[in-house]
């Protein structure tokens, strides 16, 4: 499947965050310099998913956010609760309203 440049630049990031961590949109478009919203754009096309893992990347809030274009009915939507499940495997835990639950787990360290 082709993709944009731009998407490329994302996948790029993404593969640098290690497992049991995730970073936010934010995160990443202050390293591309850009905007979450366009970040967001690029994880919804994903085709490379799970080896380039947007499922790590969540909301600057902490709160778990959307996966697969689903944001809407998060955590509550199918899509997302495939997301918790792929990140409670890597040891990323979060509350029952879906924020969150160990601070230590973000990262941003993003070589560009």
């Amino acid at each position: 499947m082709a993709v944009t440049e731009f998407q490329e630049r994302v996948y790029t990031l993404l593969k640098q965050i290690p497992c049991g961590r995730v970073t936010s949109y934010r995160a990443l478009a202050l390293a591309l310099s850009t905007s979450p919203r366009a970040v967001g754009g690029a994880l919804r096309n994903n085709p490379f998913a799970p080896e380039v893992p947007c499922h790590r990347c969540i909301a600057a809030t902490g709160y778990v956010g959307g996966f697969q274009g689903s944001w809407e009915r998060a955590p509550s939507g199918v899509n997302c609760e495939k997301k918790l499940e792929l990140l409670e495997k890597e040891g990323v835990r979060f509350d029952g309203k879906g924020m969150l639950i160990d601070a230590g787990r973000w990262w941003d360290e993003f070589s560009v």
